[in-house]
């Protein structure tokens, strides 16, 4: 059955939110196929009895082009390692994206914590919502000034050896493109409606008063994303986009 056809018969917020679960899966499959993939490198590496290295992350590179070539709205993807471990370097990230002119090239960052203009990452939510909660996170909008100064949302999930967490597999999508696949959605509602991630945060939008990038305070998303069933809140219609880590926030009927 195909997706039109499922959501036929729901209620438009349930149909809204299903295809928008559609659209971010695709790149929630990058992103597990990048976790994966390193995992499995991990844990060779541990088997041999030694801790990784820079040299080893050069496996991935393969399967991250190939991401790159298949999914439109993926414009970077890579494994983000958690500080101390690897070997020869205290930071470091095996990232590639795709430039303006369509070549994949690798992102070049200082992450010398001994340097001035060192890059530290692990302050941003789509690092420490996958580190802090186990769970998959979308983080953004926001301006991406380690990648590519682009309006952005990140998609990334903990990647994990022996229990322990080792970093983040992740991939980037520009706002404008991510816009231009939702807000079709979007204005299918009767109402103004908005995306919002598990903190509030505004992914897109059709209401004025809501603009992309802003937070939205009252209700407590992050529940809502935890039990995965609709609510309503403050004069709200709250629904989870079925397993994706965003809420589709309309006005209540009734």
């Amino acid at each position: 059955m195909s997706l039109a056809t499922a959501t036929r018969d729901k209620a438009p917020e349930e149909s809204v939110a299903a295809r928008v679960r559609s659209t971010l899966e695709a790149v929630f499959d990058a992103v597990a196929a990048t976790r994966a993939d390193t995992a499995a490198l991990l844990a060779r590496v541990a088997a041999a009895g030694r801790r990784p290295a820079t040299v080893d992350l050069a496996a991935l590179r393969p399967g991250l082009h190939g991401r790159l070539a298949r999914d439109e709205l993926v414009s970077g993807v890579g494994f983000v390692a958690a500080p101390g471990l690897l070997s020869d370097v205290p930071a470091w990230l095996e990232w590639w994206q795709t430039g303006s002119d369509g070549d994949v090239r690798p992102l070049l960052l200082d992450l010398d914590p001994a340097h001035s203009a060192y890059a530290d990452y692990t302050h941003w939510d789509w690092f420490t919502l996958p580190r802090d909660t186990g769970e998959r996170a979308v983080a953004g909008p926001y301006v991406d000034y380690l990648c590519s100064d682009e309006y952005s949302l990140t998609l990334s999930a903990p990647v994990q050896v022996e229990g322990r967490f080792a970093g983040v597999a992740a991939a980037d999508v520009y706002l404008r493109h991510f816009e231009a696949a939702v807000m079709p959605m979007l204005r299918r509602l009767p109402g103004p409606a908005r995306l919002v991630n598990a903190r509030g945060r505004v992914a897109a939008s059709t209401d004025p008063r809501h603009l992309v990038g802003s937070l939205s305070k009252g209700p407590d998303f992050g529940r809502v994303l935890a039990t995965g069933r609709p609510a309503q809140a403050d004069g709200v219609r709250l629904m989870p986009c079925d397993g994706v880590p965003l809420v589709l926030v309309s006005a209540a009927q009734g």
